[in-house]
C-alpha cells in the first residue's frame, strides 16, 4: 500500500512538472518567445534588484557630497573672506556648461545640432533656464531672512512638489511603500532640524522670518519644477541638450543679473590665491552635480534624487565638527540613518507608469523596441508597467492589458 501511494505521487509529481513545458510547447513560436523573454527578464531583475537597490542609493550620496563641498566652499567664502557672490557664483556654472556642452550641440549635425533645437523649443528652454537660476538665486538669498532650520524644513516642500508634477505631467504612479519611505525620509530631516535647535545651531539673522519662509517655498518650487523638466528631457531627449541649453540660456540670463545685482559686490572681493581656489572648488563641485544629476534621474527618478539629497545637510555637519568645531548630538546620526532607511524603502519598489496607449508614444524614450502580447480580442485601454531604471536596446517593454 506505501510503495502503490509513493508511486501515485511520483506520477503527479513528474505530471506537475512536465505540463508546464506541455503548455508551453503547444504555444504558438510568437507567443513561446514573448514568454520566454519574459521568464528571462524576471529572473534577471530578481537576482539584480539588490544590487540596483545600492546602486541608486549610493548615486544619490555621490550628489549629496557634490552639495556638500558646495556648501562649504560657499561657507568659505561668505564667513571668512565676505565674499557674498551667490549669482557670480552659478554664473560661473552656466559658463563651464557652455563651454562643454553647448559647444558639443553646436559641432553635432542633423537634428541634434544647436541651431535645430533652438529652431523647435528655444522658447522652452528660455523659461527652464530663468526657473533654474531664480531656483538657485532664492534659496541663497533666503538665508539673510530667516535661520538655518528653517531653511532645512522648508525645502523639503520640493518633495511633494516633484510627486505632484511627476504624477499628472510624466503619470508616475506610487505605491504604498513608496509614501512610506517618503514619510520616513521627512521624520528623518525633521530629527536633524531637532538636533539644531538643541545644540542651538540656528545660524541665519532671524529677521523678517515670513519673508524668508516664502522665499525658500518658491525655491524649492522652482527647482522641482526644474527637476521633472530634466527627467523628462534626459529620458525622451538627452542629457546633452539638457546640458547644453541650459548652459546657454543660463550663462545668458545669470550675466544679466549679476552686471545688474551684484556687481557692486564682486568688486569688493579681496581677491587672492585661496579665495580663487575656492571659486575654483565650488564652480568644480557645481559642474559636476549639473552634470552627473541627469544620469541618476535616469537611473533612478526626480523624487528618489530629492529624497537622496536630504543627506547633503548632514554630510555638511559632519565636516563641520572638525572644520567649524560643531557641537554633536546623537540625533544626528539617527537622522542620517532615518533617512538612509526610507531612500531604501522607497528604491526597494519600482514606480509605474499609467498612460492610454494611445499617448504612450508620447512619454517614451523611442530608443527601444515595443513588443505587444498577441490578443484575440480588442484590448481595453491598459496601464503600462515600466521599470524607471536604465533602459537598454535590447529590453522589450511589454504592455500588460
Amino acid at each position: 500500500m506505501v510503495m502503490f501511494h509513493s508511486r501515485v505521487s511520483n506520477v503527479k509529481v513528474e505530471a506537475a512538472i512536465v505540463e508546464p513545458y506541455l503548455l508551453l510547447i503547444q504555444q504558438s513560436p510568437v507567443e513561446t518567445g514573448v514568454l520566454a523573454q519574459l521568464s528571462c527578464s524576471v529572473a534577471v531583475s530578481s537576482c539584480l534588484s539588490a544590487r540596483d537597490l545600492l546602486l541608486s542609493v549610493a548615486l544619490g550620496q555621490v550628489l549629496s557630497l557634490l552639495i556638500c563641498g558646495i556648501g562649504l566652499t560657499s561657507k568659505y567664502l561668505s564667513e571668512d573672506f565676505h565674499a557674498n557672490t551667490p549669482v557670480f557664483q552659478s554664473f560661473l556654472n552656466y559658463i563651464l556648461l557652455f563651454l562643454v556642452y553647448t559647444t558639443t550641440l553646436a559641432v553635432r549635425q542633423g537634428e541634434e545640432n544647436l541651431l535645430a533645437i533652438l529652431k523647435r523649443r528655444w522658447w522652452k528652454y528660455m523659461i527652464l533656464g530663468i526657473i533654474d537660476i531664480e531656483a538657485n538665486y532664492l534659496v541663497v538669498k533666503a538665508y539673510q531672512y530667516t535661520t538655518l532650520t528653517s531653511v532645512q524644513l522648508l525645502d523639503c516642500f520640493v518633495i511633494p512638489v516633484v510627486i505632484l508634477l511627476s504624477w499628472f505631467f510624466l503619470l508616475v504612479r506610487y505605491k504604498a511603500v513608496h509614501f512610506i519611505g517618503i514619510v520616513v525620509c521627512i521624520l528623518g530631516m525633521g530629527c536633524m532640524a531637532g538636533a539644531d535647535v538643541l545644540v542651538g545651531r540656528q545660524q541665519g539673522a532671524g529677521e523678517n522670518k515670513l519673508i524668508g519662509d516664502l522665499l525658500v517655498l518658491g525655491g524649492a518650487t522652482l527647482y522641482g519644477i526644474s527637476n521633472v523638466c530634466e527627467e523628462y528631457i534626459v529620458r525622451n531627449l538627452s542629457r546633452v541638450e539638457f546640458l547644453g541649453m541650459i548652459g546657454l540660456f543660463g550663462s545668458f540670463f545669470s550675466g544679466i543679473q549679476l552686471a545688474i545685482m551684484e556687481h557692486k559686490e564682486l568688486l569688493k572681493v579681496p581677491w587672492d590665491w585661496q579665495i580663487g581656489l575656492l571659486y575654483v572648488g565650488f564652480s568644480a563641485c557645481m559642474f559636476g552635480l549639473y552634470s552627473f544629476m541627469p544620469v541618476v534621474i535616469k537611473k533612478t527618478s526626480a523624487t528618489a534624487v530629492n529624497l537622496s539629497l536630504l543627506t547633503a545637510d548632514l554630510y555638511s555637519l559632519f565636516c563641520g565638527l572638525f572644520l567649524f568645531h560643531y557641537k554633536f548630538s546623537g540625533l544626528y546620526l539617527l537622522s542620517f540613518f532615518t533617512i538612509l532607511v526610507g531612500l531604501v524603502l522607497y528604491s526597494s519598489t519600482s514606480t509605474y507608469v499609467a498612460q492610454d496607449p494611445r499617448v504612450y508614444k508620447q512619454f517614451r524614450n523611442p530608443s527601444g523596441p515595443v513588443v505587444d502580447l498577441p490578443a484575440t480580442g480588442q484590448l481595453e485601454p491598459s496601464v503600462t508597467y515600466t521599470s524607471l531604471g536604465q533602459e537598454t536596446e535590447e529590453e522589450p517593454h511589454v504592455r500588460v492589458a
